[in-house]
């Protein structure tokens, strides 16, 4: 029998995991694999006319029932203010704790050079506790990890100081529908915010069948775009065949702090390549 994996998702905010690790999660999920996302920041700055308390616990709610759509382990929501989160000693300790009491064997964060500092220093708090984890005296009530998981970085198109490394890219057209699904649940950020910071508010339609259409050809346009821009890594791991078919992919970057993974051992982790 194939070794059940256990993936620890690591974004900023209430939404993140979906976005670029939703098709990946269902993927898991649906061969029995443990999946767990956690949002560092509750979210509560994330609109245009809500906030505090009212955005934090609706964005709570969006993320539970995206997680019911995905079959996750849990969405677990960090009572830390949207935009205020720092790389401290405390906030790493909290980082630490959660990664050992799940024992994963694959993390997956942004990387560390992004647009929103939530997004880097996420990146920099899971990276700070990827060797303090194995360490008994930090944290010594909670019982350390003896072997450090694997660490991939979430797809960005920032080029500097260098450009996305697309280690793994995985195909996600069996999920998409889901995906899609996963991220309609998050009506604040999907329909509101996001659409508003965009200046595109207005072209938002009425109903709940046109929003969920507008906005997927919005979002399945991004994850075109990773399997276009990476098509022969597609084809390096699934074949010739699959890999030209593959219509909608997600792309991760080996993080070098993590334990390392080398290209045998890519289809264990990932086991979604069939040549």
């Amino acid at each position: 029998m194939n070794k059940k994996n256990r993936v620890l998702v690591f974004g900023a905010h209430p939404d993140d995991g979906d976005v670029h690790c939703g098709g990946l999660a269902l993927e898991y999920t649906a061969a029995g694999h443990k999946v767990k996302f956690v949002s560092v920041t509750n979210g509560d700055t994330g609109h245009y006319r809500i906030g505090g308390i009212e955005l934090a616990q609706r964005r709570y709610a969006e993320a539970q029932a995206s997680a019911r759509i995905a079959n996750l382990e849990e969405y677990q929501i960090l009572d830390w203010h949207n935009g205020e989160l720092e790389p401290s000693v405390a906030n790493r300790k909290v980082i630490i704790k959660i990664i050992r009491d799940f024992k994963p064997d694959l993390i997956i964060t942004h990387r560390p050079n992004d647009y929103h500092p939530d997004h880097r220093y996420t990146s920099q708090l899971v990276q700070d506790a990827s060797f303090i984890i194995t360490v008994p005296n930090m944290l010594p009530l909670t019982k350390f990890i003896s072997k450090k998981p694997v660490i991939c970085y979430m797809y960005d198109n920032f080029k500097k100081p260098y450009p996305f490394i697309p280690d793994v890219v995985v195909g996600i057209d069996k999920v998409i529908e889901k995906k899609i699904g996963m991220l309609h649940c998050h009506t604040s950020q999907m329909y509101e915010w996001l659409p508003f910071n965009d200046g595109v508010l207005d072209e938002v339609p009425e109903g709940d069948n046109a929003r969920r259409q507008w906005m997927a050809k919005r979002r399945l346009s991004g994850n075109e775009q990773i399997a276009n821009k990476y098509r022969s890594r597609l084809i390096e791991l699934y074949g010739e065949r699959e890999g030209n078919r593959i219509k909608y992919a997600e792309a991760y970057e080996i993080c070098e702090y993590g334990a390392s993974l080398s290209q045998e051992q890519i289809p264990e982790l990932f086991p979604f390549f069939n040549k």
